[in-house]
């Protein structure tokens, strides 16, 4: 990586008020959505899972940066590179692991995969299969948010591919006109499903800047710099909690396997030599291992450390997920409706009212 250069988000208040601990987590956390992703892939070359696999390997800065902001009242919604802002909001390896090889103890049950991840205990709204379809959902929750007097934001995580989805654009409009606290986070890796941003969408200088044709507060940021990540979104949260106002920023970073693991011309649409060299002077990771270790908060031994949990706890996602059962056929008729598998009122009469 060579030397480290200076960021000037490091003095950003959100940031100098780190601690070593704090570093490390997030450290940690990177290194988590890596192995996890790494074991999966192994798994689903092994024949262990079937169906999609959009894995987050090189924009694990995004997610972790986000994530670590999240107060009481801060809420996620994604699409279907969901993984990520899964393992970093909390969830454990062993339920996202059984989910993806569709086993009953998953975070869904066995029945979403690897596009619906899932945890409302953690204000976690999912992954969506839907390509723009969480952008007005993320609105719906910033609306709850407003509509309950609380103090607190929904991140809305989508592609640049996305950002051409009429939804999205109905969905700033109202977020405008409604004054709702979300915050659009576009996390450009350059190539929507397989086509380069030069060739599927038009912009003067950026995707966010569409934004101000909505009024819209918006921002731009490198994904390789976590300092810079964790800044600009605490800006764009301090907006949403403090003035009830939308943020559409767009954060840079990159994947560095295909769309999904079925697209097998990920390395003819882009150069083997452009990948190679994003995994050599941009990958996040090593990027914020080398600040750690020029900071003195970090040294080899405990990268290493580290780095061998993380290896067994990812082994023992894989251990769990192989030996846990797959769901009944009985339960094929469970957790359609929340309301019905809960005998509500609601359930009961088919009568729905927004204050119940």
């Amino acid at each position: 990586m060579g030397t480290v250069k200076t960021c000037e988000f490091a003095s950003a208040p959100i940031n100098a008020s780190l601690q070593p601990a704090d570093k490390i987590r997030l450290l940690r956390e990177m290194l988590r959505i890596r192995r996890f992703e790494q074991a999966a892939l192994k798994a689903y070359q092994g024949g262990k899972m079937g169906g999609f696999l959009h894995l987050y390997i090189g924009q694990e800065s995004v997610a972790v940066g986000a994530c670590s902001l999240m107060g009481a009242n801060d809420h996620v919604i994604t699409a279907y590179r969901d993984h990520g802002h899964a393992l970093a909001v909390g969830m454990q390896m062993n339920e996202c692991m059984a989910e993806l090889f569709g086993k009953a103890t998953g975070c869904s049950k066995g029945k979403g995969g690897s596009m619906h991840f899932f945890a409302p205990d953690k204000n976690y709204w999912g992954g969506h299969g839907i390509v723009g379809g969480q952008t007005p959902l993320g609105l719906g929750l910033a609306y709850g948010i407003k509509y309950k007097g609380l103090t607190g934001a929904a991140m809305c995580f989508m592609g640049d591919g996305a950002v051409n989805q009429g939804c999205f654009y109905e969905s700033l409009n109202m977020a405008s006109l409604w004054n709702l606290p979300v915050v659009y986070i576009i996390e450009n890796n350059g190539y929507s499903m397989g086509t380069s941003l030069a060739r599927s969408s038009a912009y003067a200088s950026c995707l966010a800047e569409r934004a101000a044709g909505f009024g819209i507060d918006w921002d731009i940021g490198n994904g390789e710099e976590l300092y810079e990540v964790r800044a600009r979104i605490q800006t764009a949260l301090d907006r949403a909690h403090k003035e009830s106002r939308p943020t559409v920023l767009e954060i840079s970073t990159y994947r560095y396997y295909g769309h999904s693991v079925a697209d097998a011309k990920h390395k003819v649409y882009r150069t083997e030599e452009e990948i190679e060299r994003y995994k050599n002077e941009h990958d996040p990771i090593q990027l914020w291992k080398a600040r750690l270790l020029e900071e003195r908060v970090l040294n080899e031994e405990q990268y290493e450390a580290i780095d061998a949990s993380i290896r067994e706890e990812a082994a023992e996602s894989i251990r769990f997920a192989d030996e846990s059962p797959y769901p009944s056929e009985a339960s094929i008729t469970e957790d359609v409706y929340y309301e019905v598998d809960r005998h509500t009122t609601a359930g009961r009469t088919g009568r729905h009212f927004f204050n119940d």
